[in-house]
């Protein structure tokens, strides 16, 4: 009986035990979600595919400013990233609530009603909601100037709800929601002139002004908005990281990151004849031998080659751009390294790079791709990349349509900008009517080259009646 009692109370004193232990292991500290990113050593970021957020470039390269600035903070804190992708507003929101992001950095505004779920971090950028229209059409100066029109905004557009409000103040404010389009895609409308106005936010606005400089802003459409990130609701350690790093980051290294992306330069629409004549005359001299021996080097026609270099730079080898890209044939960094380009600024090296380069991407097309498809394509990758012309042939297939023409493949092109066929496509948005401009300006350039200078040798393979 002793034997029985003791060992009762030997399982007793056990079990209490292992309670106080299980109570002692309850009341330690769960891991933040700081320390979660740190221990697993990624920080796994929910974002968009768009321009201003987080894209490949035609480099083959994810760029944008949410994802140079994750970046950023992820070596900071000495972690890789793992980006995952959400097509609407609403998913990248369950996607944070889930558990599958640590944050979203998607161009988000700090929207009050979300405050009380979410925490956010620091303000990196203020924009403001602007009516946009086309440069001939009446702008309005104020609300009331806004009711004879019709504006058309986004179906997943932030600016919608604010709208509504309004719409109880002013009865005849007329605006139109058109569901599965973007600020993007209006902004075109806008620009072909199929829709009166919209309302993009400034940084949209200043994106696509590069490509649609006939877009103006008639006036703000209400009060500045916070870009930042949105974080869980518990996630205060990764705010105030996230402070404390943003507090550091060079104003000068922000602004030329700005700079980059939202730079405005013009792109004409039209060639104007004279200045190109003038070009003509005075600076395609200067450069005509080395286009003619890079030309032959790389099987490429000299005129077309001097055309693609009027396109890129009018001739100037001085050229930059706000993103970077540099010299007669406007190369980056990147490509000029890969092409053993060491001054980009030189003659000489840019236009022998740029030929290498355009050979290479005819050299990348599928065999069955015949002249002078084959041109007109490996100029498309060159303005666009390779990745997004691979994209542009896979859906060139799905809507019965032939990828080895450049007839077919500049009607899909442009379909790489819509969210509804971008999300499907591996390498995700593309700015497709670019690439379609592009290639029709430089055979443009090309034909008055011939006209002028005559054409020593026949390239009737690049006969522009033939596409």
């Amino acid at each position: 009986m002793k034997k029985i009692k003791g060992l009762l109370i030997i399982l007793f004193l056990v079990g209490v035990c292992d309670i106080g232990f299980y109570l002692i292991d309850q009341k330690k500290p769960l891991p933040t979600v700081l320390e979660k990113i740190k221990k697993r050593g990624t920080l796994l970021v929910l974002t968009k595919n768009a321009p201003t957020t987080y894209f490949v470039d035609f480099e083959g390269q994810l760029k944008g400013v949410e994802y140079e600035l994750v970046e950023s903070y992820a070596k900071k804190i000495g972690v890789k990233t793992r980006y995952i992708v959400k097509n609407s507003f609403e998913n990248l929101l369950s996607g944070l609530q889930n558990g599958e992001g640590d944050l979203i950095a998607a161009g988000l505004t700090q929207i009050s009603s979300l405050k009380e779920r979410f925490l956010f971090g620091p303000v990196y950028q203020v924009v403001t909601p602007k009516v946009v229209c086309h440069r001939k059409a009446k702008r309005p100066s104020n609300f009331d100037d806004l009711a004879g029109k019709v504006i058309k905004i986004g179906g997943e557009s932030y600016i919608k709800n604010y709208l509504w409000d309004l719409k109880k103040e002013n009865p005849n404010l007329n605006f139109q929601v058109v569901p599965g389009s973007d600020a993007e895609k209006l902004l075109e409308e806008v620009w072909r002139e199929k829709a009166e106005c919209t309302i993009a936010y400034s940084n949209t606005l200043d994106i696509n002004r590069r490509y649609f400089p006939s877009l103006v802003s008639a006036m703000d459409f209400g009060q500045q908005h916070w870009l930042s990130w949105m974080l869980p609701a518990n996630a205060h350690e990764l705010q105030k990281s996230l402070n404390q790093w943003f507090e550091s980051f060079p104003n000068g290294k922000l602004g030329e990151l700005f700079g980059r992306y939202y730079g405005y330069y013009p792109e004409f629409d039209y060639i104007n004849l004279k200045t190109f004549l003038d070009h003509v005359q005075i600076r395609f001299p200067k450069y005509k031998k080395l286009f003619d021996v890079a030309g032959r080097e790389n099987k490429i026609h000299p005129m077309l080659l001097a055309s693609l270099a009027y396109q890129e730079s009018k001739w100037n080898r001085k050229a930059k751009s706000p993103t970077g890209v540099r010299g007669l044939m406007m190369l980056t960094r990147m490509t000029a390294k890969s092409l053993g380009v060491e001054n980009r600024l030189n003659p000489k090296e840019s236009i022998f790079g740029g030929a290498r380069y355009l050979a290479k991407m005819k050299n990348r097309l599928d065999e069955k791709i015949k002249e002078p498809d084959r041109t007109w394509i490996a100029l498309a990758a060159y303005n666009v990349g390779f990745g997004h012309i691979l994209d542009a042939q896979e859906l060139a297939v799905i809507f019965g349509k032939d990828p080895n023409t450049w007839r077919d493949l500049k009607e899909i092109l442009p379909l790489l900008r819509l969210k509804k066929y971008y999300k499907t496509l591996k390498h995700g948005y593309a700015r497709g009517l670019e690439p379609v401009r592009y290639v029709q300006r430089i055979r443009d350039y090309l034909d008055i080259l011939e006209k002028v200078l005559g054409n020593p040798e026949s390239y009737d393979h690049l006969n522009k009646k033939n596409v």
